[in-house]
């Protein structure tokens, strides 16, 4: 079922508190689970729509001196600072538009609604001159994770999955903090100076490790792929998302409806260029604001459960068509618009973008919101990043502890070192 795009351009719906723990205990699990799936792979798939549009866009603007006649020295900072998108995700809608180009069948079915971002991306490797046709039919049909299978049969390897992020706590020192930002720094000289913290442990931890190796396990030893927490419980999930995908295709849920992109600007002017931008971006901050909201009831309530998936991974990578990390920013997002609602107020009225608002989301509290919006404001995003770490770096520093959020390779690569 195809619906209007026009439909997703519009004011979202009012936003629901959270359930109370004594009222997701009174839930009809299976009505309650439709309902909200049929909304949010909705608005999952408008969203999807939109960042097609915008990579599409973006794209064009990175060519030639188009950006630079706007005032920015780079694309990144074009997006981060103008329309409240990431650096990393700028660069990553602008690469799918690019390879897109050459794979006409493929776009088409992308563009059109018919198949997600998420499925493109997995057959990117594949999909190419006479073969381009079949992985398109291919995708239509597959779920990702048999879209997946059937690219590694032909011995390419398709994007990995995003990695869950997990924060980390430890105790540290005023002089600890003195060596570690040492560290820190020496590591930022050869990734750049833009490099997030996170980073820059990695390079620490694999210099250290590459000087002090870990001890070979004796003879009969565990090995690591023997840990029940690790490889059992990894094959006993990949077999349990096999049966459950074989056995339900999920027929028992709403159809859901596609939303094809809205049509490329004829003009490549950067005016007409960021005029546009801005149009898509600020329809996909409503909507994304939607989309945290109804991901945040499918997951405290465990929804997605009924559905039968796996992991709500599982449920995000199949159904919505996105990465377990874009919902959990979006979910985390607005846990806190409930709490700083006066957060969400300067998000409505446009004077704090997405990305600003993630930044004070982060470090603000009831007592600080005043001060923070009023920064957000007149700041650029890569000041008030600054001047976020800056503020929460000497709170560590006075409860003597270090804080970091890192993906889940971080934290193996940090217990090596235990």
């Amino acid at each position: 079922m195809e619906a209007s795009f026009s439909s997703l351009v519009g004011s979202p719906a009012t936003a629901l508190r959270p359930p109370s723990s004594h009222e997701r205990r009174d839930v009809c699990r299976g009505e309650a689970g439709i309902l909200v799936d049929a909304l949010l792979t909705r608005v999952a798939r408008g969203h999807g729509a939109l960042d097609v549009a915008l990579g599409e866009a973006l794209a064009a603007l990175a060519e030639g001196d188009r950006v630079l006649r706007l005032g920015f020295s780079t694309v990144r900072d074009y997006a981060r600072e103008r329309l409240g998108i990431g650096g990393t995700a700028a660069q990553g809608l602008i690469r799918l538009a690019r390879e897109l180009r050459d794979r006409p069948l493929l776009a088409g079915a992308v563009r059109s609604g018919e198949i997600t971002v998420r499925q493109a991306q997995t057959v990117l490797a594949v999909a190419r001159g006479d073969e381009e046709g079949a992985w398109v039919e291919r995708a239509r049909t597959c779920t990702v994770r048999q879209l997946e299978k059937a690219v590694r049969e032909t011995g390419a390897e398709p994007p990995e999955e995003s990695e869950p992020w997990e924060r980390v706590d430890l105790m540290l020192s005023p002089e600890g903090h003195l060596v570690l930002d040492e560290a820190l720094a020496l590591a930022g000289k050869l990734l750049g100076a833009a490099a997030p913290v996170w980073d820059r442990l990695e390079v620490i931890c694999q210099e250290y490790l590459g000087a002090h190796p870990s001890p070979e396990p004796e003879p009969g030893g565990k090995r690591p792929e023997d840990d029940i927490f690790h490889g059992r419980i990894s094959r006993w999930r990949e077999e349990w998302k096999d049966a459950l995908e074989a056995e339900t295709r999920w027929a028992f849920l709403q159809a859901v409806e596609t939303y094809a992109a809205p049509p490329p600007l004829p003009s490549t002017h950067p005016q007409a260029l960021d005029a546009e931008l801005r149009r898509l971006s600020a329809a996909r901050d409503r909507w994304d604001e939607v989309l945290g909201h109804l991901a945040m009831l499918m997951r405290m309530l465990g929804l997605w459960r009924d559905a039968r998936f796996a992991t709500f991974d599982h449920y995000c990578s199949q159904r919505l068509g996105l990465s377990l990390r874009t919902v959990e920013q979006r979910i985390w997002l607005e846990r806190r618009l409930y709490e700083l609602p006066e957060l969400r107020v300067a998000m409505r009225e446009g004077r704090l973008s997405y990305e600003k608002a993630r930044i004070v989301a982060g470090a603000a509290t009831e007592e600080t919101l005043a001060r923070w919006l009023a920064r957000g404001e007149e700041a650029t995003c890569v000041e008030l990043r600054r001047e976020a770490q800056a503020e929460e770096k000497a709170q560590m520093c006075e409860r003597s502890e270090f804080r970091v959020r890192v993906p889940g390779r971080m934290v193996r690569l940090l217990g090596e070192l235990v």
